[in-house]
């Protein structure tokens, strides 16, 4: 009886935070991380602040939960679905295409989540900046490993430098989400996808 009874409190334990989580980002992708407090989570979903409490323990702990929890979202959106192509040049373009059709899509509320919320955390030191910041390197890096194995399949010219390239190919991707949103403009994201086209043509072998 006690084991069912632990089980029947883990469950809804999970539950909560499925569903805490799931509320979370959402708000953050539009008022950012900051926004985030337990008491209104609880009241926008119904449950009691003790049982949201006891879920994350603190702000900042929901905060990293909220971050991993956008990752998860973001990699089964943007990148498995990219896994289809071969590695390399088809790769590349279709996780570019995948992260436009993501924003553009309003996966998160905000277009992008990560950009939505690094902007709160770039000079502010600690656990939720850290967090964000792996984020941010572990997608370019991705970019960067899919670039150079392009490269060595003879997909793009031998002088491409793969850290340039996948800065540039962020940079169209970033800036077509922040002018869509901030000009209500979604013809901004057809632009990134016509420039990041027009650049990886030109770095074709």
């Amino acid at each position: 009886m006690t084991g069912a009874v632990t089980d029947g409190r883990i469950q809804r334990g999970n539950e909560t935070r499925r569903a805490v989580l799931g509320r979370a980002v959402e708000l953050a992708s539009v008022e950012g991380l900051g926004s985030l407090s337990i008491g209104r989570l609880a009241t926008d979903l119904g449950l009691s602040k003790s049982g949201v409490f006891a879920a994350f323990g603190s702000k900042e702990e929901l905060q990293l939960a909220t971050v991993r929890a956008a990752r998860r979202i973001f990699y089964d959106a943007v990148v498995v679905p990219a896994e289809q192509a071969a590695p390399g040049l088809p790769r590349l373009r279709l996780l570019c295409e995948n992260w436009l059709a993501y924003t553009q899509g309003k996966v998160f509320p905000g277009g992008c989540f990560f950009q939505s919320v690094s902007a709160e955390f770039n000079t502010r030191p600690g656990p939720v900046r850290d967090v964000l910041a792996v984020a941010a390197r572990d997608w370019e890096g991705l970019l960067v490993d899919l670039i150079r194995t392009a490269r060595a399949n003879g997909e793009l010219r031998p002088d491409v430098e793969p850290e340039q390239l996948a800065f540039t190919l962020i940079g169209l991707m970033e800036t077509s989400n922040a002018h869509a949103l901030l000009l209500d403009d979604p013809t901004r994201y057809g632009r990134a996808a016509t420039a990041i086209t027009h650049t990886l043509t030109s770095a074709g072998a």
